[in-house]
């Protein structure tokens, strides 16, 4: 197997990480690591069971581009003879997933929680009906490509060694240098982001009003964590759309989710659901949500919150 480790800032991604490791659960798996200070990170993918890292660090690849990616892994995966290549989600790697496949008109399954090896055939996992059930899928040829929904394995570092490192240096197709990027414009941000954060502090539309996400807030940063919010909230204008948690968000698996004011409709429930512990503060003792609360607390969250916040501060201090 080959795993494409995304990286940025001199950075490999939480979520790719994630995926090496279940892969290297698996059998023999291998990464392959495009971008500025690739040579530098291998050792790291070593650690989460990476036998041998595929190395590029040419200029095509210094921006966060898809096409000269597809580029290098085309050229890696002839070289190394893969059979399957995995991606975990992000808009750099579903844009890279999707190009691969059309190079080398291979299969993508996307969207999977899950993979494994039944009979020496690899079967994923791909939710349906709303998450509430699972199918398997498979694919009708190789190479197999699988892009995995974020969060859906943790970045357990296996304790591997050294790994066997390579250089590559593609030739690269006229239009997948065509395009320049001209700049980036980052949001100013505080603290972990809700892809990475062990604890997540969510608001819904129960908070009452967006001044009302300050309780959020001073929670989530009492507890060390990042702040989530539902699709109404962001639909009203009271957060911004990159906090969004959901079926039209982004699916989030932190150790701690605390749910404010969050009815917990279905849409909410499939991009949080698989998180450590899920505690929830609801006036609405039947709200849908205490039904898969590890902790329901039923009361007024505009009440409860400002004293858990003052317990959590006097606690850590």
């Amino acid at each position: 197997m080959l795993v494409f480790l995304e990286s940025h800032g001199k950075e490999l991604q939480k979520g790719s990480l994630g995926v090496l490791a279940k892969a290297a659960s698996l059998g023999d798996a291998d990464a392959v690591i495009a971008g500025e200070g690739a040579n530098a990170l291998a050792a790291e993918a070593g650690k989460f069971g990476a036998k041998k890292v595929w190395i590029c660090e040419d200029g095509e690849v210094a921006q966060p581009l898809p096409q000269p990616r597809v580029d290098v892994l085309a050229h890696v995966v002839e070289e190394g003879a893969y059979d399957t290549v995995l991606f975990a989600n992000s808009v750099l790697a579903a844009d890279i997933a999707a190009g691969l496949a059309a190079r080398l008109d291979a299969g993508l399954n996307w969207d999977l929680v899950d993979v494994e090896l039944k009979d020496g055939e690899l079967v994923g996992k791909r939710p349906a009906l709303q998450d509430s059930v699972y199918a398997d899928v498979g694919w009708d040829g190789t190479p197999r490509l699988a892009l995995f929904r974020a969060g859906s394995f943790d970045a357990t570092a296996t304790g591997g060694g050294e790994p066997e490192t390579t250089n590559v240096s593609p030739s690269y197709a006229e239009h997948s240098t065509a395009v320049k990027l001209v700049g980036q414009d980052a949001e100013e941000s505080s603290g972990p982001s809700i892809e990475d954060a062990d604890v997540i502090v969510a608001g819904g539309r129960g908070l009452g009003s967006p001044d009302n996400f300050t309780l959020a807030e001073e929670l989530a940063k009492a507890l060390g964590g990042a702040v989530g919010a539902t699709r109404a909230v962001v639909d009203a204008g009271w957060y911004p759309y990159s906090a969004q948690i959901g079926q039209t968000g982004k699916t989030v698996s932190p150790k701690l989710y605390v749910a404010l004011g969050i009815s917990g409709a279905i849409q909410h429930k499939v991009g949080m659901q698989s998180s450590g512990t899920i505690v929830a503060i609801n006036k609405d003792a039947n709200a849908p949500i205490f039904e898969f609360s590890d902790l329901g607390v039923v009361g007024d969250v505009h009440e409860i919150v400002p004293k858990l916040t003052e317990l959590v501060r006097a606690r850590r201090g």
